[in-house]
């Protein structure tokens, strides 16, 4: 089990804005769990010790949205989202996470240059639907390397202009069985280890508190405040993200 009093530090925090983000309140928060980790440990060691905390955070989630939920979308997104699952695990050991953090920053700070200097009108037409399997199958292959799948599936979703508890309930399904298909290839590619499962442990407790944080928030706050966190989250995952790419 990791010890060093560093490591909580940070480790303790991310897991408190990952359960914030599951409510669907700073959603973009969530992706920045992995890289402050990633001050203290490598990030595959990072992501791994997040998979039990994730299952427990995907667990509530669905107990909290189960009524809030658009079966439609989410059986459209779900076979792109394990697409991009099997796609990260086949080149899991050829890619360097600082380059995948890099894209994925890249991505997202461009997605809200475009949302900010071409606000979409009320009678805009939503993405087409090849552009939602594209952005699904990165956010599943993104959501492998780093857990860092928020951004791209919310440049699809958000264009959608759904409620924030649909918003939330929808992705909270979509990310409950992304995370659980991650399962088999980290235990294949040797990351579940008996160490960072107990580190695992030690962070749990933290996942309901930020998840009942998170809820709580997502219930009362007015669309346009949502929307307005949700970017912000995503702005400050993009420039994050691309600090750690920096050479």
């Amino acid at each position: 089990m990791n010890t060093d009093p560093v490591f909580y530090l940070v480790a303790l925090p991310a897991v408190l804005l990952l359960g914030i983000s599951k409510s669907g309140f700073g959603a973009g928060f969530g992706s920045l769990a992995v890289p402050m980790m990633a001050l203290a440990v490598t990030v595959p060691q990072a992501a791994a010790i997040l998979m039990p905390v994730l299952l427990l955070m995907d667990l509530l989630g669905l107990a909290a949205f189960r009524k809030h939920v658009d079966r439609r979308l989410l059986m459209f997104l779900l076979p792109y989202g394990l697409a991009g699952i099997l796609a990260g695990a086949l080149l899991f050991k050829l890619l360097d996470a600082r380059v995948v953090a890099g894209i994925v920053g890249a991505f997202t700070l461009a997605f809200l240059a475009q949302r900010l200097l071409f606000p979409p009108r009320p009678d805009s037409a939503p993405p087409p639907r090849w552009l939602g399997s594209l952005l699904t199958v990165i956010s599943g292959f993104t959501s492998f390397i780093a857990h860092a799948g928020g951004p791209p599936l919310n440049a699809y979703v958000i264009p959608l202009r759904l409620s924030p508890m649909l918003f939330t309930g929808t992705l909270a399904y979509f990310f409950f069985f992304i995370n659980l298909a991650k399962w088999i290839p980290y235990a294949w590619l040797g990351l579940l280890d008996t160490a960072n499962l107990m580190t695992s442990l030690v962070l749990l407790p933290v996942a309901p508190l930020g998840v009942w944080l998170g809820v709580r928030i997502a219930r009362s706050i007015q669309p346009t405040l949502f929307y307005r966190m949700l970017y912000l989250g995503m702005f400050l995952t993009g420039v994050k993200l691309l600090w750690d790419a920096w050479p």
